[in-house]
Order: structure tokens, then C-alpha cells, then sequence
């Protein structure tokens, strides 16, 4: 059977019901390069990987470039200009309401956990991969992240990817000089592709949190890693995260254990929003139970002197993490991660 048409079965299947989407379904040979086809830098020859042969690791929202299995030719279909690995779910904002894209993107702007987020995750990225020329972001939203990696690292070849049509638009939009694509996280059409990968608060909305981890360890190269951040403590649970369309907060040693499933050695683990903890406790015990009416962005529009005093206060945390600390606790974690075989 053609790559192509395992792909084409696989997109049809997944149609018929969601028992077909998972990452054991139809089409995972090609999308998740089980049988050695999906898209790879070693068949492009050299480790510059698409840059070799024109090809590109995904296209933008005017569908330039292009996405084509070196194999078999495979070609995924584009909608609105972008490769569709998972058609079935581009309709999908993974719980969230794609209506106000637009606000949410204002307030990642302005609002000091993301800002803060930003600046941590390009430390890591530089400290822990200063050679890195190539990055993949799983669920890049509206790509506050990518944007704001694009602009810190110029040189970085860097690529988004989104289940629904509707964040990537906006993703586009941020970061004109990445690459985009749309797909299912838990089958990603990577193999040894690039020198990191991150998932940044994207992991807890998935049911399979391992399948993902698993295919972000096969896109990434020998001597590559990975880059998370996921909600922590089990006890914060609250209607935020149920609005927000989480399924688990980690613990430490959940999001460990599931790493090293994933075939990855652990090279740093902290947590973040530490300082300000006994706040997010307060907030969230008032909100334990599940509220229809909860608006899940409502907690990140804050008055402008709280916003600039809580910035202030994880610039403090970010100083103690890259002077070596690392956190015991916190509303947030962090996770720096290698392939074992490097």
C-alpha cells in the first residue's frame, strides 16, 4: 500500500468515529514513521535537513513550500494553505472557544505568566541547546511562543504545529518567518527531523499524554531533546482547568515517568510560579467546583500594577532557576529532556 493511500485510509477511518484517530489507528505507519517513512533529514542527505533538497518543514498560511514524504512523494492535503495531516480535527480548538482567538492573543501579550513563560523557555533553549538549528512547537496556539523564539533566535529553522485551522491562522500571522502545519500531536510525520522539539501547556489536554511524548521523541535527531511546560499539583485543580480543557495537573514525578517512557533521559526539571503559589492556591480553592459560566481567560486580565509586580516576581524566579536552583514547587513545571541515544 502507498504511503499516500495509508494516509488517505487513515484520514477516512478517523472520519467513521474517534476510535480510529488514536495513534494505534490506520495511517500510523506514515504519520508517525513506525515503518521508517516518515519525513527525515537522513533521506535529504546531510544535517541540514529541508534546506538540502528546497523542501520545507511545513508551509505557511499561503500554502509556499512544501510537504512531501522523500519516500513516497506522499503529498498531504492543504487547507486554508496548510499541509492537513489530521483533516477530521482541524474543525477543533481543543476546548477552547476559537472565537476569541483574538482576545486571547491580546492578553499573552500583556499578561506576566507569559511573558515570564516566554523568557524561560528561550533561556532553556539556549542554555541546554545553543547548537540547535532546527525546532518543532506541538500546539503552538496562537503562537505566542514561536513568535517570540523566532525573534530571539533568527537563525533557528523553526516550525508550529496546531490540531485546528482556526489558532494556526493566528500562529501565521505571528510569526511570518516559521513554518506551520496541521496535525494530530500524537502522530506526528517527523522522523529524526529536528534538534529540538517543545510542547508548552499542550501535553495535559490529551488523554494519551505518552503517545505524543513518544512521537516528539522520533522527530527530534540523535543528540536532540525535547522542552516542556505543563500545569503542576493535582491539588490546584479547579474550574479553570476544566474550562481550559485539561485533563490531568502533573505531578513531578508523573511527568518523569512518563518522559523516561518515552525513551528520553531527563536533564533538568524545575518548577515555576513558585513565589506566587499561596495566591494560586487561594484563587483556585474558590473556584474547586466545575462553573459553566467560568470565563477561563478572565484570570489573566489583571490590573496593570499586579501584572507588572507578579512579572517582577518570576524575573526573580527565572535569576534563582539559571543560577542552578531548581524549584521544589510551583503552579507550573518545566522539563528539559534528551534522546538516550545522543
Amino acid at each position: 500500500m502507498r504511503c499516500g493511500a495509508v494516509f488517505e485510509a487513515a484520514a477516512a477511518a478517523s472520519r467513521r468515529g474517534p476510535s480510529a484517530v488514536g495513534p494505534s489507528g490506520p495511517g500510523t505507519d506514515h504519520a508517525a514513521g513506525r515503518s521508517g517513512t516518515a519525513f527525515s533529514s537522513r533521506d535529504k542527505g546531510g544535517d541540514e535537513g529541508g534546506k538540502q533538497s528546497g523542501e520545507k518543514h511545513g508551509a505557511g498560511a499561503g500554502g509556499e513550500g512544501g510537504w512531501a514524504c522523500p519516500r513516497c512523494g506522499f503529498d498531504p492535503p492543504r487547507l486554508d494553505g496548510f499541509p492537513a495531516f489530521a483533516p477530521e480535527l482541524a474543525g477543533g480548538a481543543g476546548g477552547f472557544d476559537a472565537a476569541r482567538f483574538a482576545e486571547l492573543a491580546r492578553l499573552e501579550s500583556d499578561n506576566f505568566w507569559f511573558r515570564s513563560r516566554n523568557r524561560l523557555i528561550i533561556w532553556a533553549l539556549e542554555r541546554y541547546f545553543p547548537g540547535a538549528k532546527s525546532f518543532l512547537e506541538v500546539g503552538c496556539g496562537t503562537g505566542y511562543v514561536i513568535s517570540g523564539v523566532t525573534a530571539a533566535l533568527p537563525g533557528l529553522a523553526a516550525t508550529g504545529s496546531e490540531a485546528g485551522l482556526s489558532g494556526l491562522a493566528f500562529a501565521a500571522r505571528r510569526a511570518p518567518r516559521a513554518a506551520f502545519l496541521q496535525m494530530d500531536a500524537r502522530r506526528i510525520p517527523y522522523e529524526g527531523e529536528f534538534d529540538v522539539a517543545g510542547a508548552f501547556d499542550v501535553i495535559e489536554h490529551i488523554d494519551d499524554d505518552v503517545a505524543v511524548l513518544l512521537a516528539l521523541a522520533r522527530a527530534v535527531r540523535r543528540g536532540g531533546g525535547l522542552l516542556l511546560t505543563v500545569p503542576q499539583h493535582p491539588t490546584l485543580w479547579s474550574a479553570f482547568d476544566a474550562c481550559a480543557g485539561h485533563v490531568r495537573r502533573y505531578t513531578a514525578g508523573e511527568l518523569a515517568g512518563k518522559v523516561r517512557q518515552a525513551g528520553l533521559e531527563i536533564v533538568r526539571m524545575s518548577s515555576f510560579v513558585t513565589l506566587l503559589l499561596p495566591f494560586m492556591y487561594l484563587s483556585r480553592l474558590a473556584r474547586r467546583k466545575a462553573d459553566p459560566a467560568h470565563d477561563p481567560l478572565a484570570e489573566f486580565a489583571l490590573p496593570r500594577a499586579v501584572n507588572r509586580a507578579f512579572e517582577r516576581v518570576l524575573d526573580c524566579e527565572r535569576w534563582l532557576i539559571r543560577a542552578g536552583a531548581s524549584l521544589p514547587a510551583g503552579g507550573s513545571l518545566l522539563l528539559v529532556a534528551r534522546r538516550r541515544d545522543a
